[in-house]
C-alpha cells in the first residue's frame, strides 16, 4: 500500500469524524467516499502528499454536500 493511499484513508476517516451530526447514512458515505476518491485523484495528478490531502479534503466536502442532499430527498 502506498504512502499516499494511507494518507488518503486517514484523511477520509478524519473528515467523516468531523462531519458533526449527520442527518443520515448518505452524508457519511458521501464524505468518506468523496474523500477517498479525491485523495486518489490528487495523488494520481502527481501532487504528492499535499495533493493527496488536498484532494481528500475537497472530495470529502463535495461528497458530504451530495450525501446531505441525498438524505434530504429520501427522508421518510
Amino acid at each position: 500500500m502506498s504512502k499516499s493511499l494511507i494518507v488518503a484513508v486517514f484523511a477520509a476517516a478524519g473528515l467523516a469524524a468531523c462531519g458533526g451530526n449527520p442527518t443520515g447514512k448518505g452524508e457519511t458515505v458521501g464524505t468518506v467516499g468523496g474523500a477517498a476518491v479525491g485523495g486518489m485523484a490528487g495523488s494520481a495528478m502527481g501532487g504528492g502528499t499535499a495533493g493527496t490531502v488536498g484532494g481528500a479534503v475537497l472530495g470529502g466536502v463535495i461528497g458530504n454536500e451530495v450525501g446531505e442532499r441525498y438524505d434530504e430527498r429520501n427522508r421518510k
